[in-house]
């Protein structure tokens, strides 16, 4: 099974490059289990809520691998939530990132939120760049820090279809 997680910021098209990825190579997508939850709940999340988030997150993708799919597409995983939790609540429960780094990924595709406009969709709070660019960066460190195999995806939508396709079919060993 290759596992393939797309990260970063905020209506950078991880929702839709997932569904196009899917589209073109097969496999399971795992979608966001946080917008689940707030469409659950309807309300703003709260510190407290955070274990339950990134509990359903990962209840999500292990269902997903027990499919033993041949790809597995993450729209997100636990390094979004980490990073959420560091700008909203300014801490992050301790168990999340041992959590994370117990799992195996095997490409992250890391969207830039440059070259795209910001889209409020009820969920979203990062319409300022400066800010999607600093969570950008927040996700660059923390998976160069921890020896993760990333490729960074930036430019146009149509750029980034491009790339990330080209990329993945690349690493899967198919042709484009």
């Amino acid at each position: 099974m290759n596992v393939l997680v797309l990260t970063g910021p905020e209506s950078t098209g991880k929702s839709w490059l997932a569904s196009e990825l899917q589209q073109r190579f097969g496999g399971i997508v795992v979608g966001e289990y946080v917008r689940h939850f707030i469409d659950m709940q309807q309300r703003d999340t709260c510190y407290a809520d955070i274990s339950t988030i990134a509990h359903g997150q990962l209840a999500w993708e292990d269902a997903a691998r027990e499919q033993r799919p041949h790809l597995l597409i993450l729209d997100t995983h636990l390094l979004s939530n980490i990073l959420w939790s560091r700008t909203l609540f300014g801490d992050c429960p301790d168990w999340m990132e041992p959590a994370l780094l117990a799992r195996e990924y095997h490409l992250h595709l890391l969207l830039d939120p440059r070259g795209v406009e910001w889209v409020g969709d009820g969920q979203r709070c990062q319409p300022d760049l400066a800010e999607r660019l600093a969570f950008h960066q927040g996700c660059a460190q923390w998976l160069e820090a921890n020896g993760q195999n990333v490729v960074d995806i930036a430019g146009s939508w149509h750029e980034r279809q491009r790339a990330a396709v080209g990329c993945v079919a690349s690493w899967l060993g198919f042709g484009t």
